[in-house]
């Protein structure tokens, strides 16, 4: 491994977004130094003083559309001057989604350029004008941003200044936070498994717990057996490195009272399928199945630079899930920490049980709330695609919170029932309960109903990320790893508080 790979792989600072200007007024004339930019009008065809707004129409015309098609597909044109410019339409009858979805779209051959700077310029009413800053803004931060790369051409630029035409003093210190902890999750879920092993990745996490100030705390392999942790400890057993760690991270803002919510994060650095080994084509990318690990590492870093007032415990199962003489096999019976026993049924079926005792510890702590983040069963991809991510959880209100938080943050997803009747897929004749079915059939709600053994009666919600990567980007997000969660979790942190039982 050389050094500059090192040097990527250990550096624990997130990275820095391009600095912001806001200007009061919409931008009138454009100045010499204006090389790319993005106009943003309301809906219809009003042109609202836009600068340069007659040869946009005319390129309009001259395709033979009208200005409001500017709704459907931005328009990319060169304006005199070399200013490069793209001009969108936005609905304000639209959701998060179709904004961020349309923004990006529209950003992408000016941010293609790779420019220095990029200027926004906001037209319309007060509130559509701060809506479109905000949308903007966040789209802008979280693209304009460098991903990891190992191509030996030269590195990408990344946006070091965003100027935004049309708002004064608008606080988009949200937008910036949320752009910070996405790219976080972004760039650890792109790491190659050679570079984020479980061992570099406890690394990785103490460094930016130093730079952040949160509270680490790390239960080793050692510690684990201790504590009877035998479903962790069963996968973990694969892996000769013995580095696999359950890692507990706490930030408590200012002003924080009552109990702490707790954030569990799937964190396998790469999973093989163990004995039951996947094939080719299904192993591939499966150094992303540490998502759930990264979303929560992003919100936790969201929720700090905005300085919330909360109690946060977030916990990380960070392992490997391997084929070797050691790993665990089918038919096993394996005691997890809270004493449940489980038969287990296919080895590539870890996440669940990792997550088992990190969410037994999770419990013990009697947090107000536990949300885990995983990518986590084939079944929530079959049944949604890689456009949206499912939910279940214990609590019926909680769901109904979680599906509205993916509208207002532009990361949709689907509530799915958790009927008790399906739970009799899982009664084994030798333990508690069954790891999983062979069938397969619903195996996104049967892992969740396995899953709510670990939990008690604490109010929980279960995110499965069929959506963590999404070929050609989704929503705000150019890249097919997208850092879906990150926005949700966030918005379920401060849209009201989650339910205390």
């Amino acid at each position: 491994m050389n050094n500059s790979v090192n040097k990527s792989v250990n550096n624990s600072a997130p990275r820095e977004l391009a600095r912001l200007a806001t200007k009061p007024a919409p931008m009138r004339a454009r100045g010499d130094q204006t090389r790319h930019l993005l106009i943003i009008l309301p809906a219809g065809d009003e042109w609202h003083e836009a600068p340069e707004h007659e040869v946009a129409a005319a390129a309009l015309r001259r395709r033979g559309k009208k200005a409001k098609e500017l709704e459907k597909q931005a328009l990319t044109l060169e304006l005199p001057g070399a200013c490069a410019s793209a001009w969108l339409r936005l609905d304000t009858k639209k959701d998060a989604f179709a904004w961020h979805s349309a923004l990006r779209q529209a950003m992408k051959p000016l941010l293609d350029e790779q420019p220095a700077s990029l200027e926004i310029a906001v037209y319309g009413t007060d509130e559509f004008r701060a809506r479109a800053a905000r949308a903007a803004a966040y789209v802008a931060w979280l693209n304009g941003a460098t991903l990891p790369t190992w191509k030996r051409d030269k590195p990408p630029k990344p946006l070091k200044h965003l100027i935004v035409h049309g708002v004064a003093d608008l606080d988009l210190k949200r937008e910036q936070a949320l752009a910070e902890g996405n790219s976080l999750c972004r760039e650890l879920t792109m790491l190659p498994p050679n570079l984020l092993t479980p061992k570099t990745y406890r690394e990785r996490i103490r460094a930016l717990a130093a730079n952040t100030g949160w509270e680490i705390e790390e239960y080793d392999s050692k510690r684990l057996k201790k504590l009877k942790a035998g479903a962790f400890l069963a996968v973990a057993r694969g892996s000769g490195h013995e580095d696999a760690a359950i890692v507990r991270l706490s930030y408590k803002g200012q002003g924080a009272r009552g109990k702490a919510i707790a954030l569990v994060g799937k964190g396998i650095c790469f999973d093989t399928g163990g004995h039951n080994l996947k094939p080719a084509r299904y192993m591939n990318n499966m150094h992303d199945d540490m998502n759930g690990s990264a979303v929560a590492l992003g919100i936790l870093l969201a929720a700090t630079r905005l300085k919330l007032p909360l109690k946060l415990e977030v916990w990380l199962a960070i392992a490997q899930n391997h084929l070797s003489p050691e790993a665990y096999t089918q038919n096993e019976v394996v005691t997890a920490m809270n004493g449940t026993t489980i038969e287990i049924v296919h080895t590539d079926a870890e996440g669940r049980m990792v997550l088992a005792d990190t969410l037994s510890l999770a419990a013990k702590e009697k947090p107000a709330t536990i949300i885990d983040f995983a990518t986590l069963t084939g079944s929530m991809a079959v049944a949604l695609g890689e456009r949206m991510s499912g939910v279940i959880s214990n609590r019926d209100d909680l769901a109904a919170r979680a599906v509205a938080a993916g509208q207002a943050s532009g990361e949709r997803v689907v509530a799915f029932p958790m009927p008790e009747d399906y739970d009799e897929a899982l009664d084994s004749t030798v333990a508690d309960v069954k790891q999983c079915t062979l069938d397969g059939e619903a195996d996104h709600i049967l892992a969740a109903l396995f899953l709510q053994r670990f939990v008690g009666d604490t109010p929980w919600l279960h995110v499965d990320l069929s959506a963590s990567r999404c070929k050609g980007g989704l929503g705000a997000a150019a890249s097919d790893i997208n850092g879906f969660g990150v926005g949700l979790g966030l918005e379920l942190l401060t849209a009201e508080q989650p339910a205390r039982g």
